[in-house]
């Protein structure tokens, strides 16, 4: 059985309990089933601060991940996945920005950041940034989350 907890450090009022099928939609298309992570939203402060520090790049972004796992193949009973930061200011300025809701744009932040826990890494390659952005479109579509 996959565990997450989703921790508002930001106090997003919004409801985001549609998040609960698009992990489900992201970890089944991967087969995962017995997974355990984090999703942490935050501001713009906080993830400057965490980019700085673990990146060593002094600005805000969108979504971190944090993978705690270095090597998928294992095979452990539970695998502890690790950590996702999301910056809701920089959340909500993008879907104005790309002329879609903010549903689509946290949904497709989340997809990105759990590809990244699982090994999906887009900037290794042209051949992985686009194998990687074209999981995260299809789970969107399969879900009706395209606008």
């Amino acid at each position: 059985m996959n565990t997450y907890d989703i921790n508002d450090l930001y106090g997003y009022k919004k409801d985001i309990s549609y998040l609960k099928e698009v992990i489900k939609k992201t970890l089944d298309s991967e087969q995962i089933t017995n997974a355990l992570f984090s999703i942490i939203l935050i501001d713009e402060k906080e993830i400057q601060k965490i980019n700085k520090e673990y990146r060593n790049i002094d600005k805000v972004t969108d979504v971190i991940s944090f993978a705690f796992e270095d090597n998928e193949k294992e095979s452990l009973p539970i695998r502890m996945l690790g950590d996702i930061y999301i910056c809701i200011p920089k959340m909500i300025f993008q879907a104005v920005e790309y002329g879609h809701s903010e549903k689509r744009e946290l949904s497709f932040l989340v997809v990105h950041g759990l590809l990244h826990l699982l090994g999906y890494d887009h900037t290794k390659s042209k051949e992985e940034e686009k194998k990687m952005f074209q999981k995260q479109e299809d789970i969107l579509k399969e879900l009706k989350i395209t606008n």
